[in-house]
């Protein structure tokens, strides 16, 4: 008796810590994770989108930043949507003062929790509305399984120390990639996302005036479009606030036109240009230039896919937060 009972006792423990397992792991994740917790959660989402982003397609380039950012931190929590008060949150990294649709991400919220109440998540919110934002605009659609639930710490030092900046190295990119389980592959695919959207001169323009020590201007830049940018745009190495294109002319739609300016030594950040610095991913871009854009949105999907898993929260981990913004709501 005494043998049976113990031996139960292990069995429930295991039992316990498979479960422990399973809740903690992306294995959660799953296509329709709302169908019957809250089964048109998915529809607002779109619908919010379709309603709104044709007025501001400008606006599908940083809300799939803000998901690359979320997940770079935390894994895809939601933690990127925190505010704080002290100023010692992630959206109060540098890297993250320039990301814009905290708002947008709270309406869409908002519509949810009249309809469902503490049931969908906004690191989900977030997956979701990057992709679907992406394919208003024209551009690919990939696979969001859902069920990802939030986290409640929002560190300022961790967005700085994990999300690769525009200024990034080669190595630093590759490091802070695989520090999230995503390889050179997936650098250069999601690199892909930069085919749309706009930045600021403060994002680029010591490549300009004062790229080192030594030398003014970067040499890995392209001198004549450089000196367009110099006379038309980033006047100064103080200017902060004039928009730039980082696909210039072709910003609004999703190809591969932004890997045939970084072969042509026109990518508008440092970040971009490392990517020509190593055999395997400057193959990677030629690859993806000779080939076709239905390839590209494939294997960009792919990327996607495997980036939004990044350390989930699944099952009894992390919470459902009823503001996006507020970390105990």
């Amino acid at each position: 008796m005494k043998t049976t009972n113990r031996f139960n006792v292990i069995i429930a423990v295991a039992a316990t810590i498979l479960m422990g397992m399973f809740e903690s792991s992306d294995a959660q994740l799953q296509m329709n994770f709302y169908a019957k917790s809250c089964p048109n959660a998915e529809k607002i989402i779109s619908d919010h989108i379709q309603k709104h982003i044709h007025n501001g397609p400008s606006l599908a380039a940083p809300l799939i930043r803000m998901h690359f950012h979320d997940c770079f931190v935390r894994g895809c929590d939601g933690s990127v949507l925190i505010n704080s008060t002290s100023g010692n949150a992630e959206r109060d990294a540098p890297p993250n003062l320039t990301l814009r649709g905290f708002g947008f991400v709270e309406r869409i919220k908002t519509l949810l929790e009249a309809e469902c109440p503490k049931t969908v998540s906004c690191a989900d919110i977030i997956a979701l509305t990057a992709r679907d934002s992406v394919v208003a605009t024209g551009g690919p659609w990939w696979s969001v399984p859902t069920g990802r639930r939030d986290g409640r710490i929002s560190k300022l030092a961790e967005a700085t120390n994990n999300i690769p900046g525009p200024t990034s190295n080669f190595t630093t990119l590759q490091q802070r990639f695989a520090n999230q389980g995503l390889n050179l592959k997936d650098l250069v695919l999601l690199s892909g996302a930069h085919t749309i959207g706009v930045s600021h001169c403060s994002s680029m323009s010591e490549r300009l005036y004062n790229f080192s020590t030594t030398v003014k201007q970067d040499p890995s830049l392209d001198s004549e479009y450089a000196a367009n940018i110099k006379a038309n745009k980033c006047k100064s190495l103080t200017d902060n606030t004039t928009i730039l294109e980082m696909d210039p002319g072709s910003s609004r739609s999703f190809d591969l036109s932004y890997y045939r300016l970084v072969l042509k030594r026109r990518g508008l950040f440092q970040s971009d240009s490392a990517l020509t610095k190593n055999s395997a991913t400057l193959k990677m871009i030629n690859d993806l230039v000779n080939g076709s854009e239905k390839k590209f949105y494939k294997a960009f999907a792919k990327s996607m896919e495997k980036m939004g898993r990044v350390k989930v929260k699944t099952g009894s981990a992390g919470v459902i937060r009823t503001r996006c913004s507020v970390a105990r709501s």
